[in-house]
C-alpha cells in the first residue's frame, strides 16, 4: 500500500512538474465606451513553462499590452475581463481574492512598464521605492536596504551605494528602466512580464538590457513574456513568439522557425516591413497597406484579410488557429491549403567607386552649413565655486547639401535633438556659425529669421505633444498657411489643408478631427504636413520613428523619401535606429558627448568603421533573425556615458574604450579624413 501511494505521489509529482507556469486559456478583455464594445483581447491562448522567454508581437493596438495586464489582473475602469482562464501555477487568477492578488503581484509574478518614469515616483529616493516592493512582501527594512544596493550592483549600476540614494530625474534611460526591472525581480518572481522594455532606447542601452534578462533567466530561472514590436529584439531572447492581430493571436511557434518561415501573412509582411542594415538601399520598405480593422466593428471573417495579398474567397470566413507542423500554429485558410510565404531576402550592398566618388567630391554651396558650434546650458547652484554648465554641443562642424538627407545617430544624450535645435535657431548658439543658403543667422534677430522660418521646419519627436489638443487638424495646418500669407480666406486655406492631408496619406475627411483621434503614426503624418505646408527647403526630422511599431516606421519612411523626391527636400534625420538611418541617408554622422566622432556614407560606415563608438553601435542592432543573432559576437558597451557636466580630458570615450592609451586622456583626436569621405576622430582609426 505504501509502495502504491509512492507511486500516486510521484505521478503527481511529475505532471506537477510538467505543467506550465502560466496558462491563459480564452481570455477576453473588452472594454465598453459610449460608442459600443471594444474586443481588445479576444480569445487568446498560450502557455509559459517554467524558465521560459516567450515573445508577443504585433502593430500598436493588436492587444498585446491588455494581455499582459490583465493577467495580473490591472484592467479597470472601463475594461472588463469578460471570460477565459488565467492559471498561474495551477491557480486561476481572475478567481482570485484581494490579499492573493496583493502576494502574486511584485511577489511570484512582475511587470515591468514600457515607459519607467511614469512607474517611478519623482518624489521619493530609488532606494525607498525598491524597499517598499520588498517590505510589503514581509521583508525587514534593513534587509531591503541591503538588497537594494545588491539589485543595483546586478543590474549593471555603477556604485550602487550612491544611486539608492538619487531620484529618478538623476538617472538616464537606460539606468531608470534598470531600476524598473531590479524592482520587479526585488521578490524573485517565477515570471516577469516585460512590456516594451527597451522601446525608445538607444541600441546600447537596449543591447544592455536585453542581455541583462538573459542573464537573469540563466541565473534565477525566471520566466520572461516579453512584448516587443522589434522582430530583432525577439529573435536575439525568445524561444518561442506569439503573434498578435486584432485582439487575437494569429501565429505561434519558436522563434526561429516563426521568423524564419512565416505561416501566416501578417507575419510575413512585418518581416518585410523591417530595414536591415546591409540591405539594398535603393527600394521602398514593404509596409501594410491600410489600417487595422475598426475595434468597434471587427470583420466577419479573417481580421487581416482587407490588407492580405492572398486573401481568396474563403477568407470570408472566420478562421481557426490551424496546426501547421507540430508547435507552430496559424490562424490563416491560405496557409493551411499549403501555401508559403517566402521572405525577401536581403542583398547585401557595398559603396561602389561612384557612391565613395560622390562622398568626398564637392557638390558646390551647402544649403546648410556649422563652424564649430557650441551649446553649453548653465546649471543652478555652483559646484567648488564655480558655476557648471551642460555641455549640450561642443564644437560641430557640418555641410548639408541641397537634395541630401543626412543621417544623424548617437546614443541617448549624446546632443543630437539639441543640435537640430540649434541649427534651426530655435535655441541661441553659445558660439560658433550658422549658414543657411548664404545667410549667417548665428545671431540673427526674430524678425530678420522670420522670412526664412518657411523655409526651415521640425518634425518634433512626440508629435502628440507638439500638435494642439484643443485644435482641429484643419485648424493646426492651416494657421502657419494664413500666417505666412500662402493662402488667402478660410476656404483656400481649407482647400489647402486637404490637399496636404491626402499628400501625407491621411485623406480630407479627417480635416475636422482632433489630435487624440488618430493613432501615433496617424499623429505623425499629421506633424510630417504641418512641416511642408510651407513648401521649405529644409526639415530636421528628429526622431520622426521613435515608439512606432514597424508597419508604420515603414510607412513614415517611405512617405519621407517620396516627399523628398516631390519637392526636393533636405533633411536632418535624427534617430537612434541605426537600421533605418542606413535605409534612408546619404551621409551619417555619429555624434558622442556633443562631438562628432565619425562620418561616412552608409556603406561606408557599415561596412568599415573606423571609430570604436561607432563600432559598438553597430554591433548592438538587433537582426530579426534567430540563425543571427545566435551565432554573431556583439559587442556590448559596458558602463554610462561620461557626464557632459563634467566631460573627460581629451576623447571624450576614452573612459569606455578598450583601446585607449595615455595619448587619448591628453589630447583630443582631430577630425581627419582617413578615406575619401570618411573621417573620424580617433588616434587609433580601425584597431579595434
Amino acid at each position: 500500500m505504501d509502495e502504491l501511494n509512492d507511486t500516486i505521489a510521484t505521478v503527481a509529482s511529475a505532471e506537477k512538474a510538467q505543467q506550465p507556469l502560466l496558462e491563459v486559456r480564452d481570455l477576453r478583455t473588452y472594454f465598453y465606451t459610449d460608442s459600443g464594445m471594444v474586443r481588445a483581447v479576444d480569445g487568446v491562448s498560450f502557455s509559459v513553462s517554467a524558465g521560459e522567454i516567450v515573445g508577443i508581437v504585433g502593430e500598436s493596438g493588436s492587444g498585446k499590452s491588455v494581455t499582459a495586464m490583465s493577467i495580473v489582473r490591472l484592467i479597470e475602469g472601463q475594461a472588463h475581463i469578460a471570460g477565459g482562464e488565467v492559471l498561474f501555477r495551477g491557480r486561476d487568477v481572475l478567481k482570485m481574492g484581494t490579499e492573493e492578488l496583493r502576494q502574486l503581484r511584485g511577489g511570484d509574478v512582475a511587470i515591468v512598464f514600457q515607459d519607467p518614469m511614469s512607474s517611478l515616483n519623482p518624489v521619493l529616493r530609488i532606494e525607498q521605492q525598491l524597499s517598499e516592493a520588498m517590505t510589503v512582501h514581509g521583508r525587514s527594512e534593513a534587509d531591503a536596504a541591503r538588497s537594494a544596493v545588491f539589485l543595483l550592483r546586478s543590474m549593471g549600476i555603477t556604485a550602487p551605494e550612491h544611486a539608492v540614494t538619487c531620484y529618478p530625474h538623476q538617472f538616464s534611460g537606460g539606468m531608470r528602466q534598470r531600476v524598473v526591472i531590479a524592482m520587479g525581480l526585488s521578490n524573485q518572481p517565477a515570471l516577469l512580464l516585460a512590456d516594451e522594455p527597451t522601446t525608445a532606447l538607444d541600441v546600447t542601452v537596449q543591447a544592455q538590457i536585453l542581455e541583462l534578462l538573459k542573464d537573469l533567466n540563466r541565473d534565477y530561472g525566471t520566466a520572461v513574456v516579453l512584448i516587443s514590436h522589434n522582430l530583432g529584439v525577439i529573435a536575439g531572447v525568445c524561444s518561442r513568439v506569439v503573434v498578435m492581430y486584432a485582439g487575437e493571436i494569429v501565429e505561434e511557434g519558436p522563434t526561429e522557425e516563426v521568423l524564419s518561415n512565416p505561416r501566416h501573412p501578417y507575419t510575413w509582411a512585418l518581416m518585410n516591413a523591417s530595414p536591415r542594415v546591409g540591405a539594398m538601399r535603393d527600394h521602398r520598405l514593404n509596409s501594410i497597406e491600410g489600417m487595422p480593422p475598426d475595434p468597434l466593428n471587427q470583420p466577419k471573417g479573417c481580421r487581416f484579410a482587407p490588407r492580405c495579398p492572398f486573401r481568396t474567397p474563403q477568407c470570408d470566413e472566420h478562421p481557426p488557429l490551424f496546426q501547421m507542423q507540430p508547435g507552430h500554429t496559424s490562424r490563416c485558410w491560405v496557409a493551411r491549403d499549403g501555401t508559403k510565404f517566402v521572405r525577401r531576402t536581403a542583398v547585401a550592398s557595398t559603396m561602389d567607386d561612384e557612391e565613395a566618388k560622390g562622398a568626398s567630391a564637392d557638390p558646390g554651396t551647402p544649403l546648410l552649413q556649422a563652424e564649430n558650434l557650441v551649446q553649453h546650458f548653465p546649471l543652478r547652484g555652483h559646484v567648488f565655486g564655480r558655476r557648471s554648465v551642460v555641455h549640450a554641443v561642443d564644437g560641430v562642424s557640418l555641410k548639408i547639401w541641397p537634395g541630401e538627407v543626412l543621417g544623424l545617430v548617437g546614443e541617448s544624450g549624446c546632443g543630437k535633438s539639441t543640435l537640430g535645435s540649434t541649427l534651426l535657431r530655435l535655441l541661441k548658439p553659445t558660439s560658433g556659425r550658422i549658414m543657411f543658403d548664404g545667410h549667417d543667422i548665428t545671431h540673427a534677430l526674430p524678425s530678420e529669421l522670420r522670412p526664412l522660418r518657411r523655409r526651415m521646419q521640425m518634425v518634433f519627436q512626440n508629435p502628440y505633444a507638439s500638435l494642439n489638443p484643443r485644435m482641429t487638424i484643419g485648424r493646426t495646418l492651416g494657421e502657419p498657411l494664413q500666417f505666412h500669407g500662402v493662402t488667402c480666406g478660410d476656404a483656400q486655406t481649407r482647400e489647402r489643408v486637404k490637399q496636404l492631408l491626402d499628400v501625407v496619406g491621411l485623406g480630407p475627411q479627417v480635416i475636422d478631427r482632433y489630435p487624440h483621434e488618430f493613432s501615433g503614426g496617424q499623429r505623425q503624418r499629421v506633424a510630417i504636413a504641418r512641416a511642408i505646408a510651407l513648401e521649405p527647403d529644409f526639415i530636421v526630422a528628429d526622431e520622426p520613428i521613435s515608439a512606432l511599431d514597424v508597419n508604420i516606421q515603414a510607412q513614415i519612411i517611405n512617405l519621407m523619401a517620396d516627399l523628398r523626391e516631390r519637392f526636393k527636400l533636405t533633411y536632418l534625420f535624427i534617430s537612434h535606429d541605426l537600421a533605418v538611418v542606413h535605409h534612408i541617408s546619404d551621409r551619417i554622422i555619429v555624434l558622442h558627448l556633443g562631438r562628432i566622432v565619425e562620418v561616412a556614407s552608409p556603406g561606408e560606415l557599415f561596412a568599415t568603421p573606423l571609430h570604436p563608438y561607432t563600432r559598438f553601435l553597430i554591433s548592438a542592432i538587433p537582426v530579426p533573425d534567430v540563425k543571427i543573432e545566435r551565432e554573431r559576437q556583439r559587442l556590448v558597451l559596458a558602463g554610462e556615458a561620461a557626464s557632459a557636466i563634467a566631460p573627460p580630458s581629451g576623447c571624450p570615450f576614452r573612459t569606455r574604450c578598450p583601446i585607449a592609451k595615455g595619448i587619448c586622456a591628453e589630447v583630443e583626436p582631430p577630425l581627419v579624413e582617413r578615406q575619401p569621405g570618411h573621417f573620424v576622430a580617433c588616434h587609433f582609426p580601425g584597431e579595434f
